[in-house]
């Protein structure tokens, strides 16, 4: 079969194109940015690549063609052309579990933040385990090098996204996954260009539980009331909780509810249960129990308590597919991150250079506080790109400074963004300072580094390059200058 992809270059989107490369079809596909990295993977995989949407790759003649969220009316002259003809069209999500996902054991990882890492996490816990899982992320586990594949077993994890399916279809993407296991990682306010509220996320959240199956498994974050929302309004699947209840330090853990309609009283069914739980024990390691019960030591390279918020859940995830938790604990020792999650890009001077996909102030300020746990008192400057479309609409502005708190330099880039920037990090006082252009931004994170300093890079894109041209003007430095 031959599949066109439009929209390839997303992550998710050209993930699928990946998979059905593997699964024997031709692929091709047009996105309007076509550029590396996703670009040099998918051509390496022997895919072809068209720049823009125009009309006349409807001459390609596939047998289908795949629609990416990216899409919309009116924009794109091949869809018109594809809707004017009649032609056979799909959603990626549709096509995925029509394809590939039907006859698997899937586990879908879902939340406001962490799904990525999460999701690398789990495919590695099971990869190490012996069990061969096919995969689909919206990044590159560093264990792995790609961002998906296909494989013989029955296990497949995906990262289950929220947002749309394509213009055809408002439904969120996850519900056509249709997962024996589903972790929620947390559920916070975002993509405030789809949804006008949390509780528009919590009903599709809600979707998502629904196709849930009875001798399947809900891994739920005990920390939040969104999901305790979500869960009240109907459960029919065992739910294990992971974290740490806010009142009271324990971990909580929810019985399924015994009413057929699925509605129960969640405080008490979770009386007496601990769940799983992380006990810190230092930057690079915690203690993992269960039911109060210890179950071993992680030691790794990761940071911060999101990553072990994100291992509770991995390791609940995994157990449920077969895999033992001492060996969940095991493999994560050998788990390498997935790109972009703090991924140090270079060291220049003494000057130390992250890349982090961090573009919603809950994972600003995690991401902050777990660099701050590894340099202790040396100076971390934050550069931001508000890039997110929430981000671009403004909606999470008034959370900015408290998430950058902890920083003591903040840079932003203001290009693109139609809201004042400098008046929303305007608490910040004079340790804040916004550029619309990216040169000079580069010019004056240069200037202010010193040795020992730590330049944290937070964007959900590719930011024009700025590691690679910050780092490059760090090196043209003059050792006089006393900045070395």
């Amino acid at each position: 079969m031959h599949l066109h992809i439009l929209g390839i270059c997303g992550t998710f989107m050209g993930g699928i194109a990946v998979i059905a490369k593997q699964a024997g079809h031709r692929v091709t596909g047009c996105d309007a940015n076509v550029y590396p990295p996703m670009s040099s993977q998918l051509e390496a995989q022997g895919i072809e690549l068209i720049q823009g949407f125009g009309a006349e790759q409807i001459e390609l003649n596939p047998d289908v063609y795949v629609i990416g969220n990216v899409v919309t009316r009116g924009k794109q002259p091949l869809m018109e052309a594809i809707l004017d003809r009649g032609l056979p069209y799909i959603s990626g999500p549709q096509w995925l579990y029509e394809n590939v996902l039907r006859d698997k054991w899937v586990l879908a990882v879902a939340g406001t933040h962490g799904k990525t890492t999460t999701s690398g996490m789990l495919a590695w816990v099971l990869e190490d385990a012996g069990l061969n899982p096919g995969y689909l992320v919206g990044g590159v586990p560093r264990n792995f090098g790609v961002s998906a594949r296909l494989t013989e077993s029955p296990f497949f994890v995906i990262e289950a996204d929220e947002y749309d399916t394509a213009f055809f279809d408002k439904r969120s993407k996850f519900v056509h996954y249709h997962p024996r296991t589903a972790v929620l990682n947390n559920l916070e306010y975002d993509h405030a260009d789809i949804f006008p509220d949390l509780a528009a996320i919590e009903t599709q959240f809600h979707h998502l539980v629904r196709t849930v199956p009875s001798n399947g498994l809900v891994v739920a974050n005990g920390r939040e009331a969104s999901l305790d929302r979500v869960l009240v309004r109907g459960c029919w699947t065992p739910v294990e909780r992971f974290g740490s209840a806010p009142a009271n330090g324990q971990g909580r853990s929810l019985t399924p509810s015994p009413l057929p309609g699925g509605e129960g009283d969640i405080a008490a069914a979770r009386s007496g249960f601990d769940g799983w739980q992380a006990v810190d024990q230092g930057p690079n390691a915690f203690d993992v129990l269960f039911n109060g019960q210890m179950q071993g030591r992680v030691e790794w390279e990761l940071l911060g308590e999101h990553n072990r918020m994100n291992a509770l859940a991995a390791i609940a995830a995994a157990r449920h597919a077969g895999v033992p938790v001492k060996a969940g604990i095991e493999a994560l020792g050998r788990f390498q991150n997935v790109k972009r999650r703090l991924e140090l890009r270079g060291e220049v001077g003494g000057i130390t250079v992250y890349d982090d996909f961090a573009h919603h102030p809950t994972a600003i300020e995690t991401t902050v506080a777990g660099l701050r746990g590894k340099v202790d008192g040396a100076r971390i400057l934050a550069v931001l790109e508000p890039r997110s479309n929430t981000m671009k609409l403004g909606t999470m502005k008034a959370q900015l400074p408290a998430s950058l708190q902890g920083a003591d330099a903040v840079f932003c880039y203001a290009g693109g963004v139609d809201w004042d920037v400098a008046g929303a990090l305007a608490p910040l006082g004079g340790k804040a300072a916004v550029h619309q252009d990216l040169d000079a931004l580069v010019e004056a994170i240069a200037r202010e580094a010193k040795s020992g300093d730590h330049v944290l890079i937070m964007s959900n894109g590719g930011f024009g390059g700025i590691h690679d041209k910050l780092l490059a003007r760090l090196a043209q430095r003059e050792p006089a200058s006393g900045l070395i």
